[in-house]
């Protein structure tokens, strides 16, 4: 066998071995095509080339002769009417193969740019949707339209595409999928309600479902939506209609948030899986951060501009480029880093038509493909090498860009040096959660003004900065505080070497200063915590020890109570902002954040109380959510103090301790107040002393006690002071509350208290059917009923959550009502707690007001109508499961 134009091929392209035995096969299996290759160099080229890329396009060309013949001439397009064979489908589906293997042969010989090759792509998959509905229908085409979607709409498909549609008009689609199947793998799920929703709607019903239900993603998605086949007339109608909901609507900072947070979703998995860093497609700086910041500034500005609504990605981002809502020198290096990542992506689907999005671990499958992205070993590096050096040189260009395209020339149009028209600069500002633009081009103003070090630290980062904020829920908050702190003079230089130094930290601070002014305030007056947020062990909840010698210091160094208060209040201060840093920034979830609330309540009264040195045992015992130790920011200390003693000494010298704590941790006004104490749950409530003896107790319990106060006990639980008598205490309080038996009687008290709560005490102003501490289902429902179930079945345990788990190891409670009652708790608190730091300030029911339930369903990452859905969600359902053990009903 002559093997002449083999060794040419080898020679002149030096081909991979395995190319070289394909090359072998195809000389054997296709009589005359050796003599073919020696006479036709450029049929040659093409066959090696394509037998060094691709393993499916190899066994193409060995079964199907007629496939060599497309490679002889590139420059024809294959006509389907050329084929013969007995069953239409099957021509379609060897039409196909042949017109892919012509547009990959152009492709790999360097013949036709990245937007011929996909434009050729995608109308080859439009020319079989075209022929599955003649085929499929019969030869119809009115009636039903197919409506391309994605890459297949943008006219940019790659070669092993899904290709995504959506069925309008009336009639079976079925038949036409099955058609189109013997060519792609059709996916429909883009239409409403994905694959629970009908595969083909009316018009109307499209419109009706867009203007009621659809979803922020899904306006992105129809960016892309083009008719492909079928009914034209239909197709353009729905086009038309469609571009009304996506032209016509505004595009907020909800929609923004949504449609950002399914991105961040999607590369948290592939970080997950291990190959974020890997993926050309969706990984750091891949395809989808190119197509993703295009398609977010069409939806912000095409609304005014037309000229923006391109749905093939390079025209889009050209055309923003041109007209300054991107810089120019951005859209360039994007422009450039968007085709090369595109070619790697074609690269590694050739290989077997696969969907392939991940560069290979193993180095000869790299190799290969860096081979097949043109590159050859030279003096200065291997082949492999310098793909893998540009690969990352594209990748470490897109994210960067991605991460301030939107923001970079906002700051160029506030000085002047941008073509952006003043509403654009609005639209955008909107778009990401600024409501004024006046506003913030003043404080962007004040952040850089002068020559300073500060100023031109600021003029740096701002386009990352104006990102972080946007993420936030209240993005103009953010900004006025974070001008605040680097205004107010005090440590600036702290903040400014933060911001130079610890990236995460400054994504950190603008986070929490979108989020609260408490914080805002709290940075302020403790720059220090600043500093922290870089470092996760600066942030981490400190122990009890430390914080008792936190306590011990400042109380040591200072012999005024005014001054002690002073030094007391900023330390315990500075210890609920980094508390709540924590909250916010998902460190901390609800019971690591009550854990730590209620440990820093702790140490601050064993700290005082040891500061105090009581001339008799004297003990704190905790009540209520502090007996429970599920503090919350907004909670009150409820505490009984408990002295041992018999004389009127004893009783004096008790008294003036219990003043002396109180009015240190108390204060004289809510401003230099370190804690509120309230100590109505004592016996006689307010008409009793503030301490009462362990024998005065033990009196009023064994003759007056009555029902709630039983119940109160439950929580009890001493946390500063003299340890023997606070164990003197509990073992009293187990006399009293768990050692008479709990009858029908004390059932049908705390129902009866429980009822005239549920009729008197909810707030007025306050939204009963979103209140999420004494809404049905919320969180007095969880307590009551554990509370009432832990009596009747003699549990002990103070806390709600922990109660629970008790309750349900000792058979009192199923696991499933467990579970009902503990997720609507923690949603409450969860939500009450940001609730309070979003709006600075107790609250106990969702907001009325929109522009509020939109800040805090932000924090929770959320939207309003969701949070306000998943409320109803957990407390229907705990509301049942108190109705059944509570009342029992």
């Amino acid at each position: 066998m002559a093997t002449t134009s083999i060794d040419e091929a080898i020679e002149r392209f030096s081909p991979p071995p395995v190319a070289v035995a394909a090359l072998h096969q195809l000389v054997d299996s296709h009589a005359g095509l050796d003599e073919r290759f020696s006479s036709d160099a450029n049929l040659l080229e093409a066959v090696t080339l394509v037998a060094t890329a691709s393993r499916s396009l190899t066994r193409l060309l060995m079964r199907d002769r007629g496939a060599i013949a497309v490679l002889a001439e590139l420059d024809r397009a294959v006509l389907l009417e050329d084929l013969e064979a007995a069953e239409a489908e099957s021509a379609l589906r060897t039409w196909k193969q042949r017109e892919l293997l012509r547009i990959a042969a152009r492709d790999l010989l360097g013949l036709d740019s990245l937007e011929a090759v996909v434009a050729g792509l995608s109308e080859v998959a439009q020319r079989v949707l075209q022929m599955s509905c003649g085929l499929g229908r019969e030869g119809r085409v009115d009636g039903l339209a197919v409506i391309g979607m994605g890459k297949l709409g943008g006219r940019e498909l790659n070669y092993a595409s899904d290709i995504d549609v959506m069925f309008v008009g009336e009639g079976d689609a079925r038949p036409i999928m099955e058609v189109a199947r013997q060519c792609y793998r059709v996916d429909a799920n883009l239409r409403p309600e994905g694959r629970n929703g009908p595969l083909v709607r009316t018009l109307a019903s499209y419109e009706a479902y867009w203007d009621r239900w659809a979803q922020p993603w899904e306006f992105q998605a129809l960016v892309k939506c083009r008719p492909v086949a079928g009914d034209a007339e239909l197709g353009a109608a729905f086009v038309e209609a469609a571009a009304d909901r996506v032209w016509g609507r505004s595009f907020d900072a909800d929609d923004l948030r949504q449609v950002r947070a399914m991105k961040a979703r999607t590369e948290e998995d592939l970080a997950r899986r291990g190959v974020f860093d890997r993926e050309i497609k969706r990984g750091r700086g891949g395809i989808r951060d190119v197509e993703f910041a295009v398609q977010l500034l069409q939806l912000v500005h095409g609304g005014h501009d037309p000229a923006l609504r391109s749905a093939t990605t390079l025209v889009a981002l050209a055309e923003l480029g041109s007209a300054g809502y991107v810089d120019p020198a951005d859209a360039s290096a994007l422009d450039q880093a968007y085709r090369f990542l595109r070619m790697v992506e074609h690269r590694l689907q050739l290989v077997d038509e696969q969907q392939v999005h991940a560069v290979p671990v193993d180095a000869g499958a790299r190799a290969s493909l860096a081979r097949a992205m043109g590159y050859r070993d030279d003096a200065e590096g291997t082949a492999l090498s310098r793909f893998e050096s540009d690969l990352r040189r594209h990748q470490a260009t897109v994210r960067p860009i991605h991460e301030r395209l939107f923001f970079r020339p906002l700051l160029e149009a506030f000085a002047g040096s941008s073509p952006m028209r003043p509403e654009a600069v609005q639209a955008r500002l909107a778009a990401f959660g600024f409501a004024e633009a006046e506003r913030t081009r003043q404080a962007m103003a004040e952040l850089t003004r002068g020559l300073t070090r500060t100023s031109r630290l600021m003029q740096q980062v701002l386009p990352l900065v104006l990102s972080w904020l946007s993420e936030s829920p209240n993005p103009d908050l953010g900004l006025l505080g974070l001008r605040t702190l680097f205004s107010s003079g005090h440590r600036t230089s702290e903040l400014v070497s933060t911001f130079r130094e610890s990236p995460e930290a400054a994504r950190r601070l603008c986070l929490l200063c979108g989020t609260s002014r408490i914080l805002i305030t709290g940075f302020e007056h403790h720059p220090e915590l600043v500093t922290a947020l870089g470092r996760d062990q600066a942030m981490a909840p400190p122990s009890r020890n430390e914080l008792l010698g936190r306590v011990g210091s400042v109380l040591h160094l200072r012999t005024e109570v005014a001054a002690r208060r002073q030094a007391l209040l900023r330390m315990v201060r500075a210890e609920v902002v980094r508390t709540a840093a924590r909250d916010v920034l998902g460190d901390s979830d609800v019971e690591a954040t009550a854990a730590g609330l209620t440990a820093l309540a702790e140490a601050t009264l064993e700290g005082v109380l040891g500061d105090l040195g009581p001339p008799v045992p004297f003990c704190v015992v905790a009540m209520g959510r502090f007996g429970g130790e599920e503090l919350a920011f907004a909670s009150d200390l409820d505490v009984v103090l408990v002295y041992d003693g018999t004389t009127s000494d004893d009783f004096a010298a008790a008294q003036e301790v219990a003043h002396a704590l109180i009015t240190l941790v108390k204060g004289t006004t809510p401003a230099d107040r370190v804690y509120t104490l309230d100590t109505g749950l004592r016996p006689e409530g307010k008409d009793g002393p503030l301490a009462r003896s362990l024998d005065s107790l033990r009196a009023y319990y064994g003759r007056w006690a009555q029902t709630w106060e039983r119940q109160a006990l439950v929580r009890a639980r001493p946390v500063a002071g003299d340890p023997d008598l606070g164990r003197r205490y509990m073992s009293l309080l187990n006399e009293v509350v768990w050692g008479p038996p709990f009858t029908d009687d004390h059932v049908r008290d705390i129902r009866r208290m429980k009822a005239r709560v549920e009729r008197e005490r909810i707030p007025r102003g306050e939204d009963p059917q979103f209140h999420l501490k004494l809404g049905r289902g919320s969180l007095s429902d969880v307590e009551w009923s554990t509370q009432l179930l832990q009596l009747r079945h003699r549990v002990p345990g103070q806390g709600t959550m922990a109660a629970l788990g008790r309750l349900r190891e000792e058979g009192a409670l199923a696991a499933d009502d467990a579970r009902v009652l503990g997720e609507a708790y923690r949603f409450c608190e969860q939500t009450r707690n940001r609730w309070y730091l979003v709006k600075g300030g107790p609250g106990d029911a969702l907001p009325t007001r929109p522009e509020d339930l939109a800040r805090l369903a932000r924090s929770c990452e959320t939207t309003p109508t969701q949070l306000r859905e998943e409320y109803r969600r957990v407390t229907r359902r705990s509301r049942q499961v108190m109705e059944r053990l509570f009342y029992g009903s």
